[in-house]
């Protein structure tokens, strides 16, 4: 496998990616509010962030209560490389090696750090009746963007500037289709567009989302005591479904090899980094051609290219036999194309 990698360095030329897809910091790192630092307290802090980082790592909001981690919820510090405390906050850093090996020796899928980068336009009306669209910078971001990274999805907002402020009307964000939102999305380079219309009624929030990911749309309701909940029922619901497309579970997959063509070293890098949670094994460079071997379902690969901007190829036709000089000879087999092969290009 060396050789191999060596062989891709002298095969492929370096030169610009350009991936959405984002790789999400401090994935392992969970802030849990405290009202003290006492070890009671403490100690239950300590299981409710690792049941967030274990619904953050594997979209699945019932994994944290598989009867195959009851040991580790009792002693969640066993998985634990350091806490300290920021204010009324407990912040808990999870070595990853170690909680990582524990989740797949109890059979919980991982969703790879590499994830759909979301540009979220989120329209907020106050008690008041006025409608304010939540821009980067803002006060208002703070509890979408700590709600974002609680559960682990590489968050954009847009500027918020006087022409998108006319453009997000509470119909243009409930609307069955995302309609001039795409166009005014484009300067982001975000993967995923995410519309949310939230609303303070009784001292209570509550939102109606849309997200929009490819030709595939998503879409539900949410509620929470605060603005703060609000945004990470939203956010948790959107990671859930995101969940779906990109985690392989045990023993869902079959065994593809992929062909990708247009590669460079730039690309192999990144291709490696997309493939890993497929388990992906190089089998063969040539020229900017990659032959990989994978565990996946065809859906969730498909997904996982498409962070790339790799487009499939469609299916190798049979090949047409050659013609015989003998005209008795009888003819020879077309030559079929392997069923197991999925082909990208760049």
């Amino acid at each position: 496998m060396r050789l191999l990698a060596q062989a891709v360095l002298l095969c492929l030329t370096l030169f610009g990616l350009s991936v959405q897809a984002e790789t999400v910091n401090n994935l392992y790192q969970v802030r849990e509010p405290v009202t003290s630092q006492q070890p009671e307290e403490r100690s239950q802090a300590l299981v409710r962030a690792l049941e967030t980082l274990v619904l953050r790592l594997s979209g699945d909001a019932k994994a944290a209560q598989s009867p195959a981690l009851e040991a580790v919820r009792k002693d969640p510090q066993q998985l634990v490389s350091q806490y300290g405390y920021e204010g009324q906050v407990l912040v808990v850093d999870f070595d990853p090696i170690t909680t990582e090996r524990t989740l797949r020796q109890a059979g919980i899928p991982l969703w790879s750090p590499n994830r759909p980068a979301i540009l979220a336009w989120w329209l907020n009306h106050s008690g008041e009746g006025s409608n304010s669209l939540v821009g980067d910078g803002q006060e208002a971001a703070t509890p979408l963007r700590q709600a974002a990274q609680n559960r682990g999805l590489p968050l954009r907002l847009p500027l918020a500037d006087l022409e998108e402020q006319l453009l997000a009307t509470p119909e243009q964000l409930t609307s069955a289709q995302p309609g001039a939102l795409t166009q005014a999305s484009e300067r982001y380079g975000a993967d995923a567009l995410l519309a949310v219309d939230a609303s303070e009624a009784d001292g209570k929030w509550q939102a109606q989302w849309r997200l929009w990911l490819g030709d595939s749309r998503e879409q539900g309701t949410a509620e929470g005591a605060d603005s703060a909940a609000l945004a990470d029922a939203v956010m948790s619901a959107v990671s859930q479904r995101l969940a779906t497309r990109f985690v392989v579970a045990p023993g869902a997959g079959q065994n593809l090899e992929i062909e990708v063509q247009g590669a460079n070293l730039a690309r192999y890098a990144e291709l490696s980094r997309l493939l890993e949670p497929f388990g992906a094994r190089l089998l063969k460079v040539e020229g900017d051609r990659l032959e990989y071997q994978v565990n996946a379902s065809p859906e969730q690969l498909r997904a996982q290219l498409a962070l790339a901007g790799l487009q499939e190829a469609p299916p190798e036709a049979p090949a047409a036999p050659a013609p015989s000089a003998d005209p008795q000879a009888a003819p020879a087999p077309q030559v079929v194309p392997r069923n197991n092969v999925l082909r990208f290009r760049w």
